[in-house]
């Protein structure tokens, strides 16, 4: 998943139940996140299981591009198989 948070940074995630970890983002219990409420969900997308979910995010953290992370929301998909 990608959050836009009000600072207008991307933050990128993976998890395997979505509105929980959203719900501790919102509530301000996670360190980074908290910082920069409200946040906007603006991409997510299922895997087969976690572990292709977690290599797609470390995928995109090591991008560092924005112009591909707004792509990726734009399109509403990850092209790229994991």
């Amino acid at each position: 998943y990608i959050l836009k948070l009000s600072n207008s940074k991307y933050y990128i995630g993976s998890t395997s139940n979505l509105p929980q970890r959203l719900q501790v983002h919102s509530s301000g219990k996670s360190k980074y996140t908290s910082k920069f409420l409200p946040f906007e969900v603006v991409f997510t997308q299922e895997f087969k299981d976690y572990s292709k979910a977690r290599k797609a995010e470390f995928w995109l953290k090591k991008l560092k591009n924005r112009e591909i992370v707004e792509r990726i929301i734009s399109d509403k998909k990850i092209l790229k198989e994991f």
